[in-house]
């Protein structure tokens, strides 16, 4: 095998151009093989094999700088690094990662894992080796999907004044998780379709630099002009127009002229944007028919691409999906906004069935938010549907523009908590902290499917800014008797007791539940609370436990910093201080990757640590 001789870095530049198609293959065949048992990403990184092994033929690593915008189609960067022994324990505790980590490999140059991150991260690379006279090469990777994400277009905008050699690599598959909308993606479009343009560009500058005495300023001016040749092969060249030059499209998958390509704009003086078309999935049939299902899969039959274990049961993502359903049905002012994540996020009904209250802003987190605000001052009622992870790139938006004004805009956050094998870039541990501390803001979570339908109900209805958070994976189906009706900060009270108090946030009533009924064994009946509203808080409850309860217990599935539980501890030291309060909640600190279960084993916080941590705090007296 080919594959086999891929030890260590730059090991890829011993073989021919024989072995580097034998390669490729092989490749494919191992990705597919192991994460048919892991779980990862699958399409995206079948896409790139060629490309990747063109970057690292012409790169020489880790002297040289790749930088990978996201980060999840970097499983043959770490292949040709040599990792590939890491994939048995890919994306697993103490395992191997499915993003770029630095301290993994001095191989990997920026730990990634959310969008349009890569031409900042390289200009800072660019402008550090510059002022220290240092002389390594740097290459930015970026999808067509990230450029729908307006910091690249910031970073773009500062490359232009650069005036030594960077090299952006554009690898447009027409598609982020799912395909690309806007203005962007319909340009890049009209590009593909123009592939003779870099071709006639070198010919006639290296003619015209042939002609004695004039051919150079020729060339200058022509590089000068808005209206020069390129205007006449492609209308509008933005990118040239910026400051870049543009090199390209060509075939991501064909390695030598790729290379080719990376050789001619590593010798050009200043910012390139080299143009690399690719197939999202490519060599594996299932991932090319389906390459949103196979962005991040679970492990599959490789034969049919069908996962090989499902729960059959409603994920909360699901259960939202049927609710946005309904609203659109029943309410024409119900509109709903994602940011690329349509399927993910449970819309792509809506969108189905309401095409024009639907919008797809692309990866652009900040002018969701901020244009579901337009939205809502124009009379409709936005539903923001975001994974928790990406909704914190917008943190201001939220705060400036929706809660200073008090618009009714819904958040349905997915994806809150703990979410197991992409790590620490995507789990979604902070938005009870920051939405928390907005003024005007309600901040709910659902304590089951029945809950997250019930709230979706009532923020839709509710005059102002408004937010609920749920995890992934199966919705909660215990406590189905439990359905009292949602009122504005009203925490809903399961069990009543003495002593002691559970307050659990939505994903930790279930734990909370099964730790008071293992209390109940030990002839201790704990008060139980769904707390429901983390903002407001349920003051008149907390007065009411004060009377009769000397021990509060906090659940949450948030950081510890700022978070619910830190919020009641200090009320009841302002107020009731001889109540003692105990937060179980995520660390300060960013969790690794590995399963939902270890984590919360790790942190303490599954149902046997905390029934342990409790049992021990009243073996000491209430």
């Amino acid at each position: 095998m080919v594959l086999e001789k891929i030890k260590k870095p730059n090991d890829v530049k011993n073989l021919n151009k024989e072995e580097l198609e034998i390669l490729a293959a092989e490749i494919r065949e191992f990705l597919i093989s192991n994460l048919s048992r892991t779980g990862g990403h699958l399409a995206s990184n079948l896409g790139v094999v060629e490309l990747t092994i063109a970057l690292h033929l012409v790169l020489n690593l880790p002297e040289d700088k790749l930088i990978w915008d996201v980060g999840h189609q970097c499983y043959t960067h770490k292949i040709l690094t040599g990792r590939a022994d890491g994939f048995e324990n890919l994306r697993r505790a103490d395992g191997m990662s499915g993003f770029p980590k630095r301290c993994e490999s001095d191989c990997d140059s920026f730990d990634t894992g959310h969008s349009s991150t890569s031409i900042s991260a390289g200009l800072g690379y660019v402008r550090s080796r510059d002022l220290l006279g240092k002389s390594y090469r740097v290459m930015s990777v970026i999808g067509d999907g990230a450029l729908t994400g307006g910091m690249a277009y910031e970073a773009m905008n500062n490359v232009a004044e650069l005036k030594k050699n960077f090299i952006i690599i554009l690898n447009d598959n027409n598609m982020s998780i799912s395909d690309n909308v806007g203005g962007m993606s319909r340009y890049l479009g009209n590009i593909r379709t123009a592939e003779s343009y870099t071709e006639l560009k070198m010919n006639v500058t290296n003619t015209l630099k042939k002609l004695p005495k004039i051919g150079e300023g020729m060339v200058n001016a022509i590089h000068r002009t808005k209206n020069g040749i390129k205007q006449f092969i492609i209308p509008g060249m933005l990118f040239e127009n910026m400051g870049l030059t543009y090199l390209g499209p060509v075939d991501g998958h064909n390695v030598p002229q790729m290379v080719k390509l990376f050789q001619e704009a590593l010798r050009v003086e200043g910012p390139v944007i080299v143009h690399v078309l690719t197939k999202k999935g490519k060599g594996y049939e299932p991932a090319m028919r389906h390459p949103a299902r196979f962005h991040g899969t679970a492990p599959f039959e490789i034969e049919t691409g069908i996962p090989v274990s499902r729960s059959g049961k409603a994920a909360y993502s699901d259960i939202f999906s049927t609710v946005m359903r309904k609203f659109g049905d029943r309410d024409e002012k119900v509109v709903a906004v994602t940011a690329a994540m349509p399927t993910g996020t449970g819309l792509k009904r809506f969108a189905h069935m309401f095409p024009d209250r639907f919008f797809d802003v692309g990866i652009a987190e900040e002018h969701a938010v901020t244009f579901a605000a337009g939205l809502a001052l124009g009379g409709l009622k936005p539903v923001f549907a975001v994974y928790s992870s990406f909704l914190q790139r917008a943190f201001d938006q939220v705060l400036h523009d929706v809660c200073m004004q008090k618009l009714h805009v819904v958040f349905a956050i997915d994806r809150a908590g703990l979410v197991g094998s992409d790590g620490e870039t995507h789990h979604g541990c902070f938005d009870l902290t920051y939405l928390s501390m907005m003024p005007n803001m309600t901040v709910m979570a659902p304590k089951n499917k029945w809950e997250l339908s019930d709230m979706m109900k009532f923020a839709v209805n509710f005059d102002g800014p408004v937010s609920l958070r749920y995890p992934k994976g199966d919705a909660y189906e215990g406590l189905q008797d439990n359905r009292e009706p949602i009122v504005h900060g009203k925490s809903e009270v399961l069990q009543w007791g003495k002593d002691i108090a559970l307050l659990a946030v939505g994903s930790m009533v279930k734990t909370a539940h099964h730790v008071s009924e293992r209390l109940k064994e030990k002839g201790i009946k704990a008060t139980l609370v769904n707390v429901r509203f983390v903002k407001p808080l349920d003051h008149a409850l907390f007065e009411k436990l004060a009377e009769t309860h000397r021990r509060i217990v906090t659940l949450e599935e948030n950081v510890v910093t700022g978070g619910f539980g830190q919020q009641v501890s200090a009320w009841f030291h302002e107020h009731h201080r001889e109540a003692a309060v105990d937060i179980f909640a995520i660390p300060d600190q960013f969790v690794g990757h590995g399963s939902v279960e270890q984590q919360y084993r790790e942190l303490g916080m599954d149902e046997e640590s905390v029934l342990k941590r409790i049992l021990k705090s009243l073996s000491g007296g209430i």
